[in-house]
């Protein structure tokens, strides 16, 4: 039997370290753990403020045919290449992610104007920006100290983030809605979720749910947005199910 592979792909200001905790449990997979192009390692690369042409970068430098896993961010760059076929995945999973970030009357998430004021604040002290990004990720959770200085040292290994990637970033978190296109995924496709999560709320998992009837979601309790970082063998172990069961069908 083939070793099955898997691209991680991390979400927005941080890079492919956050992985960290979580990787050791995943001995026996080929991981691929990705630097989003101007995070961590990867240079930057222009015209990355949409979520297709994003997608598309992404596909060139992973092998074909592996199931892809994104969180938060990485989650919609692993959706829309699901749905367009980039790098043929053969499964996605999303890790505290959503198909549309940005609340409305109907739809929990964030609120616009968080993320304005993000942009606005990346022409100041970047670390800044960075750090109080970082210290909403695991806001709520029980081990959220411990969890915040493990998420700062981890993203503190690579290099910070190039200012236009960021701002690209958060271009795509607040412009992209994917809900409409979720029926369309036909690849095994699982959601987890931190069931304390500020950024992802998990009222969203039920109306996903619906949306995406052919898909499995997972809630993890007492996490919040970086549930891999809280929880990681519970968190790899849903993987491994996930990616056990795709090696038998």
């Amino acid at each position: 039997m083939s070793t099955p592979s898997l691209v991680m792909l991390h979400g927005w200001g941080v890079n492919g370290a956050v992985f960290s905790s979580l990787t050791p449990f995943l001995d026996g997979i080929a991981l691929s753990v990705v630097d989003l192009p101007g995070f961590g390692d990867a240079a930057a690369e222009p015209g990355h403020d949409h979520i297709d042409s994003l997608a598309q970068a992404v596909a060139e430098r992973v092998p074909e045919d592996a199931i892809w896993l994104g969180w938060s961010l990485g989650g919609l760059v692993a959706t829309q290449a699901a749905l367009k076929g980039y790098g043929r995945p053969r499964g996605l999973v999303t890790v505290a992610s959503s198909p549309a970030f940005v609340a409305d009357a109907n739809w929990p998430g964030i609120k616009p104007m968080v993320l304005k004021q993000f942009a606005g604040a990346l022409q100041g002290d970047i670390q800044q920006v960075i750090d109080r990004f970082l210290a909403i990720q695991a806001m709520g959770a029980p081990s959220a100290k411990a969890d915040i200085k493990l998420l700062r040292e981890q993203v503190a290994e690579r290099p910070l983030p190039n200012i236009d990637a960021l701002a690209g970033g958060l271009q795509i978190l607040a412009d992209t809605d994917l809900r409409g296109e979720l029926a369309n995924i036909t690849l095994p496709f699982l959601r987890l979720y931190g069931r304390l999560d500020a950024l992802v709320p998990a009222k969203q998992v039920p109306l996903v749910d619906k949306l995406a009837p052919q898909s499995q979601s997972l809630v993890v309790d007492h996490s919040s947005h970086a549930p891999f970082i809280s929880h990681p063998q519970q968190t790899a172990a849903s993987i491994r199910h996930f990616i056990e069961g795709l090696e038998k069908a």
